[in-house]
């Protein structure tokens, strides 16, 4: 299996953090050692003095290189990584993706029904570079933004209905399709260090959001077993 991370500034991480991709590294190794590979052309991390993706200081040393490479960017959406993805998949042989994308979109760029058809054109892309491929998606999580903006949040609400709509309807034994669940607990305001990206726990639950529907839907891998609480000792 050679999984893709997909995502945006959740996903990229910035210089000091462990990152969620680091996370599922860890549960990949436990359920499926040996029989698996995680690719992508990019390694790095944000820096924000930089205002770029230019480090490599992570927040655990113990991530091998190999294990860090993703397609993910800081204020990078849908509408950004549709037109790399075929090309990625084509690349590097990626068969899972693993993807968190919306939040950016939504908040700068496309409005809810514009950001489907950007996943919808992404998810072509991908197939037309490996018709087998699968992908796991997140749903939106809505961060501390939609608090206060109420058409915001309408919009979140609108994009993850069209999602899972999406995912129903382009769902297929050739290339199966999975809409994660955010779990219960996810509390911004526990779970992120600014009300939108994930610190440790929030690490925690969002790699166990992916493992654990990859794990109920394909018997792929195991249950994430990895305790969120556990996350402030590391």
């Amino acid at each position: 299996m050679r999984f893709l991370f997909v995502g945006d500034s959740m996903t990229i991480g910035r210089a000091g953090d462990f990152t969620w991709r680091y996370r599922m590294w860890r549960h990949l190794e436990s359920v499926l050692p040996g029989g698996y590979a995680i690719v992508g052309p990019r390694t790095a991390l944000y820096e924000a003095t930089d205002d770029a993706a230019t480090s490599h200081a992570y927040g655990a040393p113990d991530f091998p290189a190999d294990a860090r490479r993703h397609l993910a960017g800081w204020g990078e959406g849908w509408l950004h990584m549709a037109p790399l993805v075929g090309e990625t998949v084509a690349a590097t042989g990626a068969d899972v993706l693993l993807i968190s994308l919306g939040l950016i979109d939504l908040g700068f760029y496309t409005n809810s029904d514009q950001t489907a058809e950007n996943v919808r054109a992404f998810l072509a892309a991908a197939r037309a570079a490996n018709p087998r491929v699968r992908a796991v998606l997140l749903p939106v999580i809505p961060n501390v933004r939609a608090e206060y903006d109420a058409p915001f949040a309408a919009e979140c609400a609108r994009f993850n209905e069209l999602l899972a709509k999406t995912v129903a309807d382009q769902d297929s034994a050739a290339s199966p399709l999975l809409l994660a669940t955010v779990p219960e607990s996810y509390d911004i305001h526990a779970d992120t260090y600014d009300g939108t990206h994930p610190g440790p726990t929030g690490e925690h639950k969002l790699a166990a959001a992916f493992a654990d529907a990859m794990h109920q839907a394909w018997g792929l891998g195991g249950p994430y077993r990895d305790s969120p609480a556990a996350a402030a000792a590391r």
